[in-house]
């Protein structure tokens, strides 16, 4: 996505984004947007455990009644 941005575009990504925010809000926004990414990575990875555990319960099940 942001490999045919390059460096040049990026620089001037932040200069319009601290032309429209301005030098004191600019750092809160940084870490907002951090903060969001953190919680919907954790998210991400909660419901990834919860399926994965979810399979190997049905497994162990499907196992249990080969068994009988």
């Amino acid at each position: 996505m942001f490999s045919s941005i390059g460096f040049p575009g990026l620089i001037l990504i932040l200069i319009i984004a601290l032309v429209i925010f301005g030098p004191k809000k600019l750092p809160e926004i940084g870490k907002a947007a951090g903060q969001t990414l953190k919680e919907f990575k954790k998210s991400a990875n909660d419901l990834t455990s919860d399926m994965t555990d979810e399979a190997k319960e049905v497994k162990g099940i499907i196992k249990g009644e080969e068994r009988k």
